[in-house]
């Protein structure tokens, strides 16, 4: 499949700030990761620390925060991982299942799910 990108607004939850991001779609990712400035520019507060293996094996410790996720007219809230500054957001697939999204590997593409598993 060829590198699925898309689209995606992220607001603070409090609704006053707001981004427009182009995120890699990555079905591999748990997690929607975000550069850290972004996520700081949009007020978002570390909650907690999370331990993630990167795609190129590396093993960290980053920060993970709540923003709400909208693609379209699904918005979600959602967990966002403070990420390095020179990386490309990426949309995981806990943000694409609150917004009840799935790819379509064939039009590569991201369609609505049209049954969620309880």
């Amino acid at each position: 499949m060829a590198t699925l990108r898309c689209p995606i607004r992220l607001d603070s939850m409090d609704g006053k700030q707001s981004l427009q991001l182009d995120a890699l779609v990555d079905t591999d990712s748990l997690f929607m990761i975000v550069p850290a400035s972004l996520l700081k520019k949009l007020e978002v507060v570390p909650t907690e620390k999370v331990a993630l293996e990167l795609a190129d094996g590396r093993r960290v410790t980053w920060d993970i925060g709540e923003a709400r996720a909208t693609i379209d007219k699904r918005s979600t809230a959602t967990l966002v991982v403070f990420g390095e500054e020179d990386a490309d957001p990426v949309l995981g697939r806990y943000t694409l299942a609150g917004l009840r999204l799935s790819v379509d590997p064939v039009e590569e593409t991201l369609v609505p799910t049209p049954y969620v598993r309880a």
